[in-house]
């Protein structure tokens, strides 16, 4: 949440001519739920059996910039299914950075309560020894989202090269 990972998935797709999913979105459309009354009525588990399925069919699909929801990479998995065919990005901030990027609080449930810093510094711990598995990481702090896009795609031209 709050690391930009929609606006630099939209501008990386509008420079690669690839589309843009966002993989939350694509969960929604199919199951005809939105992710927060899938977790009401199936729990986390049915849940996260339908996001690697929607996962595996987009990944299977022509070339996308992919969007996952914060915990997708954190389910082993769809973690497998991900690094099978595709550049993984993990847009690196520190919790505080994340938190100030959000406008909406209350449009992200996890952090309704009445400590949302603490949830993402918890989050943060938690998954970081999966996003450190990045194929790319790219540290946000204290870059516009323009400052960061060109950094990401600095570092996607090294990468292009050193597979060439």
């Amino acid at each position: 949440m709050g690391a930009g990972k929609s606006w630099m998935g939209r501008r990386l797709a509008s420079r690669t001519g690839w589309d843009f999913v966002d993989s939350d979105t694509a969960i929604e459309e199919e199951a005809g739920l939105s992710i927060p009354e899938m977790f009401d009525l199936g729990g986390e588990t049915k849940f996260r059996q339908v996001e690697l399925r929607v996962i595996r069919r987009l990944l299977a699909g022509p070339p996308i910039i992919l969007s996952t929801g914060g915990g997708a990479f954190c389910q082993p998995d769809t973690q497998q299914a991900i690094r099978q065919e595709a550049l993984v990005i993990w847009l690196h901030a520190r919790p505080e950075t994340l938190l100030g990027r959000i406008d909406n609080l209350q449009s992200r449930p996890l952090l309704a309560g009445p400590d949302p810093l603490a949830v993402m510094r918890r989050l943060a711990v938690e998954r970081q020894p999966y996003y450190q598995q990045a194929d790319i990481i790219v540290d946000t702090d204290g870059l516009t989202q323009k400052q960061a896009f060109e950094k990401l795609c600095r570092q996607l031209l090294r990468a292009e090269r050193k597979q060439a």
